[in-house]
């Protein structure tokens, strides 16, 4: 059993990736979200044996490298951290799976998108079975893989094509920081394995390695790097250009990928390495800055976005940067909480605002929507729930994991983790905010819409709403369920040896006992916001407008997403293109071909024209030729013959 929940995705992938013609469409729908159905099944069960029942095991498939001391194989780790992970991809998964039977419906390609998908699902789940850290890096590279497969489906589509090479590229450079740290971990326990790795943790708490030429503290840096590799694959300010671009894919892409497993990736990798990073607390204090900065930063980005995917991509980048600086001050049970909950509600939205989008035709623009609420009440309610659980209400999802968080930080009582706390509170009002904006402006109000649009404007097949209706009781019941698992009374037996904090570090205990007020504010601002939302978008509609024009340099400063995407142009982008078309033309050009095969060519060329001149058709000019030839030829003779 516990096998198969991480193959059958992979069975699916390859019967419905190779026998796509024997299969067709439905067939390959059927076997893809039959897989996944049975697959997330297993996963609870395995959720229930594992994370509720104590009996944590290790399934060994095969013995996989054995070079020397260096001793890998490939097994598959079954904890608790794992069996959240498993419930979470497999349950998010299954649903994308249906989902994607109504969406892509007509597209001339189902069948290669559903083995993409199931074959996404299956190195997710390998990532977080894995029982080492080479393992886990073939499942990391695998979901970036099939994620630049996703992203890039629709390839006929150049802006689809360059966010799938923009997504690949810039996880690559987060990749190469972790692969660094996974040569300083063997360079430094001589192993791989998890295991090992922890045993030996402690003894190396003071251990120094030569770095660019400086000793450094070893394991500092080894966190560093690891961090990177997170920063890159969970959209991190500073590598996260590449998220909001991926929504280039089809909309059940952005729900698997972008909001409930691959971009978790980098937090359930910090969260399994909490036995290093404890023991680094540079490394802690880098990861909850980074994290508090990418929560602000999103925030602000989305309030100026008009497309709706755009909109709740990046409320997924802000809401990892909550599970980051949770991960930061040692609240790994409250960032794993928010994760869970968080798959649920944001996959909620993303599946809600493709419900939209096939409601509209197509139409991606909140600018022109608007008045059809009434046309499509399912997704409208479906919304609302998954926008409820977003902005952390009253006993929904979010209410539970991201309150929790942010009184983590204050509780932490350390200049980063007050750093945190206020820069979470002011993403919370944002947050909420940007959330009905979007919500105001893609139902209510008057019809921006075409009249055609607005005639066809309708609800959903049952393959799209029942997803829904699933995402919608994990984001309404996830959070108040789990709470006393992840991070009350019963986290200690729950969380068992997955998860691992020093002494004096337990920020969720500190959590628990912090000022009222403290309890109290990211409920106020929500609240806040969702009323500034109101007013700017309903009571006075004029207002956002005025508010642009009075502070235009922010206005556009945030618009241009804080011009990341401009400084890394100038800084890497056009000097790599004037590098590239430079040793093209130059040296490619100019040097290879015109000395090779160029040169060489135009040699033979010129010889060759130079003696076709001398075939000129007259008798007396070959008589002459051969004249001179016999002159030359005595001359030699003579010549030869003096000396």
């Amino acid at each position: 059993m516990y096998a198969a929940v991480v193959f059958l995705p992979l069975l699916a992938a390859l019967i419905a990736g190779f026998g796509n013609r024997a299969l067709g469409d439905r067939g390959a729908q059927l076997v893809t979200s039959g897989s996944l159905i049975l697959a997330a099944v297993l996963g609870i069960v395995v959720f229930i044996e594992v994370a509720l029942g104590g009996q944590a095991r290790t399934v060994e498939v095969l013995r996989w490298i054995t070079v020397g001391s260096f001793d890998v194989s490939w097994a598959l780790r079954f904890d608790t951290l794992s069996a959240v992970m498993i419930v979470v991809v497999t349950v998010v998964s299954a649903c994308v799976h249906v989902y994607a039977c109504g969406y892509m419906h007509g597209d001339p390609s189902v069948p290669r998108f559903m083995a993409y998908l199931s074959l996404f699902t299956f190195f997710m789940l390998m990532l977080v079975t894995s029982d080492n850290l080479v393992q886990m890096f073939f499942g990391w590279e695998g979901v970036g893989l099939a994620s630049y497969l996703l992203i890039g489906f629709w390839y006929d589509r150049a802006s689809a094509n360059a966010a799938a090479i923009k997504a690949f590229v810039v996880n690559r450079v987060g990749d190469f920081g972790y692969a660094l740290g996974i040569f300083g971990v063997f360079l430094l326990f001589d192993s791989v394995s998890f295991d090992a790795i922890f045993q030996a943790a402690p003894d190396k708490a003071d251990a120094t390695l030569s770095f660019l030429g400086m000793e450094v503290h070893a394991l500092t840096v080894i966190c560093l790097l690891l961090f990177i590799g997170a920063m890159g694959k969970s959209a991190q300010l500073g590598l996260h250009t590449w998220l909001p671009d991926a929504m280039e894919g089809p909309t059940p892409v952005s729900a698997l990928i972008h909001a409930a497993t691959m971009v978790t990736a980098g937090v359930f990798m910090v969260c399994r390495m909490s036995p290093l990073f404890e023991l680094a607390p540079v490394a802690l204090t880098v990861v909850t800055v980074v994290g508090a900065m990418t929560a602000i930063f999103a925030a602000t980005v989305g309030l100026t976005q008009t497309d709706i995917k755009r909109v709740i991509a990046y409320s997924t980048c802000s809401q990892l940067g909550y599970m980051f600086f949770a991960a930061g001050v040692s609240a790994y049970g409250g960032a794993m909480f928010h994760l869970m909950t968080h798959a649920f509600f944001k996959a909620l939205l993303f599946l809600g605002a493709g419900s939209v989008i096939h409601a509209m035709s197509g139409e991606q623009d909140m600018r022109r929507m608007g008045g059809i609420y009434r046309k499509i009440p399912y997704t409208y309610a479906m919304m609302w729930v998954g926008s409820l659980a977003l902005a952390g209400m009253p006993f929904f999802a979010g209410f539970w994991s991201k309150d929790l968080i942010l009184e983590a930080a204050y509780g932490a009582h350390s200049a980063h983790g007050l750093f945190a706390f206020w820069l979470g509170i002011a993403a919370a009002f944002l947050t909420a905010f940007y959330s009905w904006r979007l919500l105001f402006l893609t139902f209510h109000g008057a019809p921006r819409a075409d009249r055609h649009t607005m005639d066809h404007v309708h609800e959903s097949p049952l393959t799209m709403t029942v997803p829904l209706a699933v995402l919608a009781f994990g984001a309404l019941f996830s959070g108040i369920v789990a709470y006393e698992w992840f991070v009350g009374h019963d986290r200690a037996q729950f969380w068992g040896a997955a998860l691992f904090v020093a002494e004096g570090n337990d920020a969720i205990e500190a959590a628990h006992h912090v000022p009222t007020w403290v309890k109290l504010l990211p409920l106020i601002v929500s609240i806040a916001g969702i009323l500034g939302a109101w007013l700017a978008y309903v009571l006075v509609p004029s207002l956002p407008g005025a508010v642009a024009r009075a502070l235009r340099p922010v206005y556009l400063f945030f618009l241009n997403k804080w011009y990341f995407d401009d400084l890394y142009d100038r800084l890497f982008v056009k000097p790599a293109m004037a590098l590239g078309y430079g040793l093209w033309k130059s040296g490619d050009g100019a040097v290879i071909d015109g000395v090779g095969p160029d040169g060489v060519a135009a040699a033979t060329r010129n010889l060759s024209r130079r003696a076709a001149a001398l075939q000129s058709g007259y008798v007396y000019h070959y008589a002459f030729a051969m004249l001179i030839g016999v002159v030359v030829i005595v001359s030699l003779y003579l010549f030869t013959q003096g000396r």
